[in-house]
C-alpha cells in the first residue's frame, strides 16, 4: 500500500525536530489561508450570494463587526487549530511538520462561497521524515484535528445550551460555531483522498469509527439545532 507520505510532502525531508517551531514562511501562509477562509465564511454569513440568504438571520444577517468576530473564531477554531493540532502532534513525535498554503484552492473556496457554500482546500500540514510504514505516527497526527474539532463543537454546544437556558442571543451564534467545528472535523475523517480519515483509519479501524461518530453526532445535533429546530434543543 502507498503510504502517505508522499501525499503531505515531497523532496527531501528537512532534519526532525524535537519541539514545536515554526517559520516565517508558515506563519505567512497560515496568516493569508485564514484571511481568505473569514472572508469566506463571512459572504455565506452576510448572505451576500448568488443565491442569496445568509446561514443565519438576525445578528448576522450583514456585514457587521460581530459577523466578522463570528467568522474569525470559526475559522480560528475549525481550521488554524485544526492545521496546528497536526502540527504540534507531529513535531512532538520528532518529525518536522509546516503549514503549506494551496492557492489554487483558496481561489476555488471564493468561488464557491459566491455560490452559497465553501467548497476549499486552503492547503495541508507538511509532514517530513515520517515514514510509510509508522502508521502510528500518521494516524495519532491525523487525528489530532479532528479531535480538535470535536472539542471546540463539544464545548461551544455546551455554551449555546446554557445561553439558550438564559435567554441569551448568543446561543445561535455558539451553535453556528460548534456546527462548523464538528462538520469540519466530520469531512476531514471520510477515508478518501488526502483527508484525515484515510490515515486514521489505516491505522486503527476501531479509532476512525468512534472517532468519525462522535463528530458526526455532535455535527447532526447542532445542524438540526441551528437548520431545523432553531434552538440547541428540540422544543418540548
Amino acid at each position: 500500500m502507498t503510504g502517505p507520505p508522499r501525499f503531505y510532502y515531497y523532496g527531501t525531508a528537512p532534519p526532525p525536530v524535537a519541539r514545536v517551531t515554526t517559520s516565517r514562511r508558515e506563519l505567512i501562509e497560515i496568516a493569508i489561508a485564514f484571511a481568505v477562509l473569514t472572508f469566506d465564511l463571512l459572504i455565506l454569513l452576510s448572505g451576500d450570494t448568488v443565491l442569496g440568504g445568509g446561514i443565519v438571520t438576525g445578528h448576522l444577517a450583514a456585514l457587521t463587526p460581530l459577523g466578522l468576530g463570528v467568522a474569525a473564531s470559526a475559522t480560528l477554531t475549525g481550521f488554524v487549530a485544526h492545521e496546528l493540532s497536526h502540527k504540534i502532534v507531529a513535531q512532538r513525535r520528532g518529525f518536522w511538520a509546516e503549514f503549506r498554503m494551496w492557492p489554487v484552492g483558496l481561489v476555488y473556496s471564493v468561488m464557491s462561497a459566491f455560490l452559497g457554500v465553501i467548497m476549499a482546500a486552503p492547503g495541508a500540514t507538511l509532514v517530513g521524515g515520517m515514514s510509510e510504514l509508522d502508521a502510528p505516527s500518521w494516524g495519532k497526527t491525523s487525528l489530532a484535528g479532528p479531535m480538535t474539532n470535536l472539542t471546540f463543537g463539544v464545548a461551544f454546544y455546551a455554551g449555546s445550551v446554557a445561553a439558550f437556558e438564559v435567554g441569551s442571543w448568543l446561543f445561535p451564534i455558539l451553535l453556528l460555531l460548534a456546527f462548523f467545528n464538528a462538520w469540519f472535523g466530520t469531512f476531514n475523517l471520510l477515508p478518501v483522498w488526502l483527508l484525515d480519515g484515510r490515515k486514521v483509519l489505516r491505522w486503527s479501524a476501531s479509532v476512525w469509527v468512534l472517532a468519525f461518530v462522535a463528530t458526526a453526532a455532535v455535527a447532526a445535533v447542532a445542524g438540526l439545532g441551528l437548520f431545523y429546530f432553531g434552538t440547541p434543543l428540540p422544543p418540548a
